[in-house]
């Protein structure tokens, strides 16, 4: 049964000195998801192991990802917040050290599983600075952080990379990562309230957890976000999961390197993401995820025509499918977030559970068809994600 909601008080607790603060931490979590991948070659190489193999990585991280969005998220509707985050980059950053020293493959991916499950920071401030900054600004909350992950998830590809070709060690990005993260702990609990607005304890987590699959029921906003995040999330992951494999085949010859300058290529549109979250209030998430899908079909078209051998297709394609992915993410984020303030934390749960189990699938898909089938193979695969977001799209216009 659906609970209304009491009506919420406008307030704007959220300053921007605190929302920008709040965006790099995100950024900086998140990163921890993604600086592999450009590094999936170099691991191959370092530990003797095959390219698909090496991917396993980079899919451990997007399943670590989603259990600890599923069973750490849910808390912050009901948890002392200061303490949970404290908690949280303690772990994580023990994880990145434990990776860093990982002798083998197995090593390596169990290490990665456990801190990505830690690494949920993210997904624990978007509903926090939302509710701190109250309804009349909670989509420019919304959108600052979400550059903030935007931001984090490309610009960690261009970080790793150039530090692996620096140093010529993969694992030297793990203990940069380390390092960052572990720094976060002296800054990101005191800017954040005890608890969030609209929470409180009282609800045992059996509860909190077994509570959630009553909501997927009730809603159907969430229901249809969950359903976009998770297909054109799998064609993004399968993109970047490959582009280091592809740069370093000899139709380019690149090293990892380059694979990680991608992010830094499509830097441009990372930053004019930034205004989907105001857009997605203006005209509505509907719209928004309309454009959105425009830029990232746009995106796999041109690679999958112009990038098997073309640098400068790869570039703006890149660019088209961050844009388009960001936006995306945004919208429908927005969609869930003007539900229950008490359950927001759950609602994203449930979305971003979704959209990185998505994730998880296109990322194990793109690498094994790219390994049959080359670059063309990957791109039809993605084509087929987003045949299945534009049916979701269709039948969903009706909830905006």
């Amino acid at each position: 049964m659906t609970v209304d909601a009491p009506p919420a008080p406008d307030r704007t607790g959220l300053s921007r000195g605190t929302t920008l603060t709040l965006a790099v931490a995100g950024a900086l979590t998140v990163a921890n998801i993604y600086f592999p991948q450009p590094l999936l070659d170099a691991i191959a190489s370092g530990l003797g192991v095959s390219d698909s193999s090496a991917g396993l990585v980079a899919t451990a991280a997007q399943i670590g990802y989603a259990v600890g969005i599923s069973l750490v998220v849910p808390l912050a509707d009901v948890a002392r917040l200061r303490r949970l985050v404290t908690v949280l980059l303690v772990l994580t950053t023990a994880g990145l050290l434990a990776a860093a020293a990982a002798p083998g493959l197995t090593t390596l991916t169990v290490a990665t599983v456990a801190l990505s499950t830690t690494t949920v920071i993210p997904q624990v401030l978007m509903p926090t600075a939302a509710s701190m900054a109250g309804p009349a600004h909670s989509g420019r909350a919304v959108g600052t952080i979400g550059i903030g992950l935007t931001l984090g998830s490309t610009l960690s590809r261009t970080l790793s990379g150039t530090v692996v070709g620096l140093s010529g060690d993969w694992r030297t990005a793990y203990l940069v990562a380390a390092a960052l993260t572990g720094s976060l702990v002296l800054v990101v609990p005191r800017l954040l309230p005890e608890r969030r607005t609209g929470s409180g304890p009282g609800v045992s987590y059996r509860k909190l957890i077994g509570s959630m699959p009553g909501l997927l029921v009730a809603h159907a906003e969430l229901r249809l976000s969950a359903y976009l995040g998770a297909t054109v999330f799998a064609a993004f992951s399968a993109f970047w999961a490959t582009l280091a494999f592809h740069l370093a085949g000899p139709a380019f010859g690149k090293g990892v390197a380059w694979a990680g300058l991608f992010g830094l290529f499509s830097l441009p549109a990372a930053l004019l993401s930034y205004s989907a979250g105001r857009l997605s209030d203006q005209r509505g998430p509907l719209y928004v995820n309309t454009l959105a899908l425009g830029c990232v079909g746009a995106a796999f078209l041109l690679m999958g025509t112009m990038g098997g051998t073309s640098m400068a297709a790869l570039v703006i394609g890149s660019n088209l499918l961050v844009y388009g992915g960001s936006c995306w993410q945004i919208a429908n984020q927005v969609r869930i977030f003007r539900l229950d303030e008490r359950i927001r934390a759950r609602l994203n749960t449930l979305f971003m559970l979704a959209s990185f189990g998505g994730g998880a699938i296109g990322t194990l898909t793109g690498t094994a068809l790219y390994e049959t089938y080359g670059w063309t193979g990957m791109v039809l695969g993605c084509g087929g994600f987003l045949c299945l977001a534009t049916a979701g799209l269709v039948r969903g216009r009706r909830l905006g």
